[in-house]
Protein backbone atom coordinates (compact mmCIF):
# COMPACT_ATOMS: atom_id res chain seq x y z
CA UNK A 1 0.00 0.00 0.00
CA UNK A 2 1.37 3.41 -1.01
CA UNK A 3 1.19 6.65 0.98
CA UNK A 4 -1.33 8.04 -1.49
CA UNK A 5 -3.69 5.13 -0.75
CA UNK A 6 -4.38 6.13 2.86
CA UNK A 7 -5.17 9.12 5.01
CA UNK A 8 -4.30 9.51 8.69
CA UNK A 9 -7.08 10.31 11.18
CA UNK A 10 -6.15 11.74 14.58
CA UNK A 11 -9.01 11.94 17.11
CA UNK A 12 -8.00 14.35 19.85
CA UNK A 13 -9.43 15.82 23.02
CA UNK A 14 -7.51 18.33 25.16
CA UNK A 15 -3.98 17.56 23.92
CA UNK A 16 -2.73 21.16 23.56
CA UNK A 17 0.90 20.30 24.40
CA UNK A 18 1.29 17.52 21.85
CA UNK A 19 -1.17 17.89 18.97
CA UNK A 20 0.96 20.28 16.89
CA UNK A 21 3.98 17.96 17.14
CA UNK A 22 1.80 14.98 16.19
CA UNK A 23 0.46 16.84 13.16
CA UNK A 24 3.94 17.89 12.06
CA UNK A 25 5.22 14.33 12.49
CA UNK A 26 2.48 12.91 10.25
CA UNK A 27 2.74 15.65 7.62
CA UNK A 28 6.55 15.46 7.50
CA UNK A 29 6.24 11.80 6.46
CA UNK A 30 4.10 12.80 3.50
CA UNK A 31 0.67 11.61 4.65
CA UNK A 32 -2.63 13.43 4.21
CA UNK A 33 -4.07 14.20 7.66
CA UNK A 34 -7.54 14.62 9.16
CA UNK A 35 -7.64 15.84 12.77
CA UNK A 36 -10.96 15.46 14.57
CA UNK A 37 -11.13 17.88 17.50
CA UNK A 38 -13.61 16.22 19.84
CA UNK A 39 -14.73 19.31 21.72
CA UNK A 40 -11.36 20.37 23.14
CA UNK A 41 -11.38 23.38 25.47
CA UNK A 42 -8.72 25.00 23.27
CA UNK A 43 -9.61 24.43 19.62
CA UNK A 44 -7.07 22.51 17.56
CA UNK A 45 -7.33 25.13 14.80
CA UNK A 46 -5.62 27.61 17.11
CA UNK A 47 -2.77 25.20 17.88
CA UNK A 48 -1.91 23.63 14.52
CA UNK A 49 -0.52 25.45 11.50
CA UNK A 50 -2.44 25.30 8.25
CA UNK A 51 -1.23 22.88 5.60
CA UNK A 52 -2.44 21.94 2.12
CA UNK A 53 -2.93 18.28 3.10
CA UNK A 54 -4.46 18.93 6.53
CA UNK A 55 -8.18 18.95 7.33
CA UNK A 56 -9.43 19.88 10.80
CA UNK A 57 -12.96 18.88 11.81
CA UNK A 58 -14.50 19.79 15.14
CA UNK A 59 -17.21 18.47 17.43
CA UNK A 60 -18.41 21.44 19.44
CA UNK A 61 -19.32 19.07 22.28
CA UNK A 62 -17.20 16.09 23.32
CA UNK A 63 -18.76 12.92 21.88
CA UNK A 64 -16.11 10.31 22.61
CA UNK A 65 -13.12 8.83 20.84
CA UNK A 66 -15.14 6.31 18.86
CA UNK A 67 -17.44 8.97 17.48
CA UNK A 68 -14.42 11.10 16.56
CA UNK A 69 -12.92 8.18 14.62
CA UNK A 70 -16.25 7.69 12.82
CA UNK A 71 -16.27 11.38 11.84
CA UNK A 72 -12.77 10.94 10.45
CA UNK A 73 -13.76 7.75 8.63
CA UNK A 74 -16.68 9.51 6.93
CA UNK A 75 -14.38 12.30 5.77
CA UNK A 76 -11.82 9.75 4.53
CA UNK A 77 -14.54 7.99 2.55
CA UNK A 78 -15.80 11.32 1.17
CA UNK A 79 -12.27 12.05 -0.04
CA UNK A 80 -12.20 8.72 -1.86
CA UNK A 81 -10.04 6.65 0.50
CA UNK A 82 -10.79 2.99 1.21
CA UNK A 83 -8.44 2.84 4.22
CA UNK A 84 -7.28 5.17 6.95
CA UNK A 85 -4.79 5.03 9.81
CA UNK A 86 -6.01 6.10 13.25
CA UNK A 87 -3.45 7.28 15.79
CA UNK A 88 -3.71 9.22 19.04
CA UNK A 89 -3.00 12.89 19.59
CA UNK A 90 -0.96 12.46 22.79
CA UNK A 91 2.37 11.83 21.04
CA UNK A 92 2.64 8.14 21.92
CA UNK A 93 2.32 6.96 18.32
CA UNK A 94 5.04 7.65 15.77
CA UNK A 95 4.34 8.42 12.12
CA UNK A 96 7.52 6.54 11.19
CA UNK A 97 5.69 3.32 12.12
CA UNK A 98 2.77 3.84 9.72
CA UNK A 99 4.69 2.28 6.85
CA UNK A 100 5.03 -1.00 8.79
CA UNK A 101 1.27 -1.24 9.15
CA UNK A 102 0.59 -0.31 5.53
CA UNK A 103 3.10 -2.90 4.27
CA UNK A 104 1.10 -5.60 6.07
CA UNK A 105 -2.11 -4.73 4.20
CA UNK A 106 -2.63 -7.04 1.25
CA UNK A 107 -5.73 -5.28 -0.06
CA UNK A 108 -8.23 -7.43 1.82
CA UNK A 109 -10.96 -5.93 4.01
CA UNK A 110 -8.98 -6.03 7.25
CA UNK A 111 -8.11 -4.14 10.42
CA UNK A 112 -4.40 -4.03 11.24
CA UNK A 113 -3.38 -3.19 14.81
CA UNK A 114 -0.05 -1.61 15.68
CA UNK A 115 0.91 -3.81 18.64
CA UNK A 116 3.05 -1.96 21.17
CA UNK A 117 6.10 -3.23 23.00
CA UNK A 118 5.17 -3.17 26.69
CA UNK A 119 8.47 -4.68 27.87
CA UNK A 120 10.00 -1.25 28.39
CA UNK A 121 10.45 1.18 31.27
CA UNK A 122 7.66 3.50 32.45
CA UNK A 123 4.83 1.05 31.63
CA UNK A 124 2.77 0.58 34.83
CA UNK A 125 1.91 -2.97 35.86
CA UNK A 126 -1.74 -1.92 35.87
CA UNK A 127 -1.51 -1.09 32.17
CA UNK A 128 0.07 -4.47 31.44
CA UNK A 129 -2.67 -6.29 33.36
CA UNK A 130 -5.37 -4.23 31.65
CA UNK A 131 -4.01 -5.15 28.26
CA UNK A 132 -3.86 -8.86 29.16
CA UNK A 133 -7.43 -8.79 30.47
CA UNK A 134 -8.72 -6.98 27.39
CA UNK A 135 -6.82 -9.29 25.04
CA UNK A 136 -8.36 -12.38 26.64
CA UNK A 137 -11.89 -11.23 25.89
CA UNK A 138 -11.00 -9.81 22.49
CA UNK A 139 -9.60 -13.16 21.40
CA UNK A 140 -12.65 -14.96 22.81
CA UNK A 141 -15.17 -12.77 21.01
CA UNK A 142 -13.38 -12.42 17.68
CA UNK A 143 -11.89 -15.94 17.56
CA UNK A 144 -8.70 -14.33 16.25
CA UNK A 145 -5.28 -13.80 17.83
CA UNK A 146 -4.95 -10.32 19.30
CA UNK A 147 -2.11 -9.24 21.59
CA UNK A 148 -2.81 -5.50 21.87
CA UNK A 149 -6.55 -4.93 21.71
CA UNK A 150 -6.20 -1.55 23.46
CA UNK A 151 -3.86 -0.02 20.90
CA UNK A 152 -5.33 3.03 19.18
CA UNK A 153 -2.77 2.83 16.38
CA UNK A 154 -4.71 0.97 13.68
CA UNK A 155 -5.40 0.72 9.98
CA UNK A 156 -9.14 0.58 9.29
CA UNK A 157 -11.05 -0.04 6.08
CA UNK A 158 -13.83 2.52 5.59
CA UNK A 159 -16.15 -0.51 5.46
CA UNK A 160 -16.39 -0.20 9.26
CA UNK A 161 -18.96 2.50 8.53
CA UNK A 162 -21.33 -0.31 7.53
CA UNK A 163 -21.13 -1.95 10.97
CA UNK A 164 -23.80 -1.43 13.61
CA UNK A 165 -21.82 -0.16 16.60
CA UNK A 166 -23.59 1.18 19.66
CA UNK A 167 -20.65 2.50 21.69
CA UNK A 168 -19.01 5.89 21.20
CA UNK A 169 -16.07 6.23 23.55
CA UNK A 170 -13.01 4.08 24.31
CA UNK A 171 -15.22 0.98 24.29
CA UNK A 172 -15.90 1.63 20.58
CA UNK A 173 -12.38 0.41 19.78
CA UNK A 174 -13.26 -2.98 21.23
CA UNK A 175 -16.72 -3.27 19.70
CA UNK A 176 -15.44 -2.44 16.21
CA UNK A 177 -12.97 -5.35 16.40
CA UNK A 178 -15.71 -7.78 17.40
CA UNK A 179 -18.26 -6.61 14.85
CA UNK A 180 -15.62 -6.56 12.09
CA UNK A 181 -14.63 -10.16 12.95
CA UNK A 182 -18.27 -11.27 13.02
CA UNK A 183 -18.52 -10.17 9.39
CA UNK A 184 -15.87 -12.78 8.61
CA UNK A 185 -13.17 -10.13 8.17
CA UNK A 186 -9.56 -10.45 9.26
CA UNK A 187 -7.73 -8.71 12.11
CA UNK A 188 -3.94 -8.63 11.89
CA UNK A 189 -1.18 -7.16 14.03
CA UNK A 190 2.20 -5.59 13.33
CA UNK A 191 4.78 -4.93 16.05
CA UNK A 192 5.52 -1.23 16.30
CA UNK A 193 7.65 1.05 18.41
CA UNK A 194 6.00 3.83 20.36
CA UNK A 195 6.88 6.55 22.83
CA UNK A 196 5.56 5.70 26.27
CA UNK A 197 5.88 8.80 28.47
CA UNK A 198 7.04 8.83 32.06
CA UNK A 199 4.36 9.19 34.78
CA UNK A 200 5.21 12.91 35.02
CA UNK A 201 4.62 13.46 31.30
CA UNK A 202 1.63 11.20 30.83
CA UNK A 203 -1.70 12.74 29.87
CA UNK A 204 -4.58 10.30 29.49
CA UNK A 205 -8.34 10.74 29.30
CA UNK A 206 -8.83 7.00 29.83
CA UNK A 207 -10.66 6.56 33.14
CA UNK A 208 -9.25 3.29 34.42
CA UNK A 209 -12.30 2.10 36.33
CA UNK A 210 -15.17 3.47 34.26
CA UNK A 211 -13.67 2.97 30.81
CA UNK A 212 -12.44 -0.51 31.71
CA UNK A 213 -15.92 -1.32 33.01
CA UNK A 214 -17.40 -0.04 29.74
CA UNK A 215 -15.09 -2.33 27.75
CA UNK A 216 -16.08 -5.28 29.92
CA UNK A 217 -19.75 -4.46 29.30
CA UNK A 218 -19.13 -4.64 25.54
CA UNK A 219 -18.19 -8.30 25.98
CA UNK A 220 -21.02 -9.01 28.42
CA UNK A 221 -23.61 -7.62 26.00
CA UNK A 222 -22.16 -9.36 22.94
CA UNK A 223 -21.55 -12.77 24.49
CA UNK A 224 -25.06 -14.19 23.89
CA UNK A 225 -25.01 -13.02 20.27
CA UNK A 226 -21.69 -14.72 19.64
CA UNK A 227 -23.30 -18.13 19.96
CA UNK A 228 -26.82 -17.54 18.69
CA UNK A 229 -27.70 -14.55 16.55
CA UNK A 230 -24.50 -12.71 15.75
CA UNK A 231 -25.20 -12.56 12.00
CA UNK A 232 -28.75 -11.35 12.51
CA UNK A 233 -27.43 -8.82 15.03
CA UNK A 234 -25.62 -7.08 12.20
Amino acid sequence: MKKDDIVVVVPTYNNPLTINAVANDVLSHGYRLIIVDDGSEMSVSSLVSEHDTLTILRHEVNQGKGEAIITGAREAQRLGFSYFISLDGDGQHLASQIEKICDACDGADQIIIGARNFEINHVPNGSKFGRWFSNFWACWDTEQTITDSLSGFRLYPTSILDLIIKTKRFDWEMEVLVKHAWKGRLIKEVSIECYYPTPEERVSHFKKFWDTAAIVMVHVKLLPWKFFLKKRYQ
